[in-house]
Order: structure tokens, then C-alpha cells, then sequence
């Protein structure tokens, strides 16, 4: 029998007040108060708390406080990954970002959905991976809607937001964000 996390996992609907999901957000809510509160700036300690929170991402990664997450375990991140202040990343489901990526600050990254049917939204919910390529730069305000891929060397205008794949080095602006180039380097 499935748990509850296991479905939130396998992208199924799933009972997000499940006790022992509700204990991994607030385990999680904990450490970003440390982050976000106690030490504010990216130091020993800090380090310390982002590779508690974020265990499945490389050890150069910048956080510029404050960060918002939902478990912080399903974010995969490669080396030198920065994320710059007030960044959301609604973790429910599996986040890969790849190596030399750049967020711009207020930039929200969501795998958590809802069903269009009001009386299920009530109760559950469902998740949608996330994957961003390397060498991206994802401007200010972007929001990268649950189910995205972003190719590798692409550059997501400032305010856009991304609700179909982007394909490798592309430049995609707006609302929805549209390819207006093909990037080369």
C-alpha cells in the first residue's frame, strides 16, 4: 500500500495533511527560519542548514535569504546554482536544475497542483516535475509552472512565466513565455 508520500512522489493525487508530510514541512519550515532569521547571510552555518535542507543539491550553492520551500529534499541542484532573494520553490515533486543556473529574486519554481474540480481541490492534490538545463539564467519574477522543462542555455525573461517547455538555448519572454530567439554561442 502507498503512502501518501509515495504518491505525492509518483506524481498521483495525494492527502498533503498527512501527518508525516505535515512533520517533513515543518522540519523543513524549522531549518528556513534558521536560514531566513538567525544567520540571514550565506556563512558556515548557513551552508550548514542548506545542505540540511537540501541534501540532494551540490555543495556550491548560493542562497540569498530569504528562501522558501516546501521539503527542500526534492530539489536536485548541480554545482553553482544561485537563487537570489525571495525565491519559492513548492518542492512536492521532483525540481532537477542543472549546473551554472542564475534565479532572479521573487522567482517561483512549482511542482504542486490542484484538481479543476473544486470539491477534490478541497482535500488533495497532485505534482508535476521540474527540469532546468544547464547554464540558465531565469530573470526576476519568472514563474516556472508545475510539469516545465527548460533546456540547457536558455534565458527566461524577467516577469515570464513558463507554462510549456522551452527548448535549448532559447530566449522565451511573457506571459506565457514564448521563444522570441534561438540563443548561440
Amino acid at each position: 500500500m502507498k503512502t501518501e508520500k509515495d504518491k505525492m512522489l509518483a506524481g498521483e493525487i495525494y492527502f498533503a495533511n498527512d501527518k508525516i508530510l505535515v512533520a517533513e514541512r515543518l522540519r523543513a519550515k524549522k531549518l528556513l527560519h534558521k536560514l531566513n532569521v538567525t544567520e540571514y547571510v550565506m556563512n558556515g552555518n548557513a551552508r550548514n542548514i542548506l545542505h540540511q535542507l537540501m541534501p540532494n543539491a551540490h555543495k556550491r550553492l548560493y542562497v540569498e535569504p530569504p528562501f522558501h520551500c516546501d521539503y527542500g529534499y526534492n530539489i536536485h541542484a548541480g554545482e553553482n546554482v544561485y537563487f537570489n532573494v525571495n525565491c519559492v520553490v513548492l518542492d512536492t515533486m521532483k525540481i532537477t536544475i542543472g549546473n551554472n543556473v542564475f534565479f532572479g529574486p521573487n522567482v517561483h519554481v512549482y511542482t504542486a497542483t490542484h484538481p479543476l474540480n473544486p470539491i477534490e481541490r478541497r482535500t488533495v492534490e497532485f505534482s508535476k516535475p521540474v527540469s532546468i538545463g544547464n547554464d540558465c539564467w531565469i530573470g526576476g519574477n519568472t514563474v516556472i509552472c508545475p510539469g516545465v522543462t527548460i533546456g540547457n542555455g536558455c534565458t527566461i525573461g524577467a516577469g515570464s512565466v513558463v507554462t510549456k517547455d522551452i527548448p535549448d538555448n532559447s530566449l522565451a519572454v511573457g506571459n506565457p513565455a514564448k521563444v522570441i530567439r534561438k540563443l548561440s554561442f
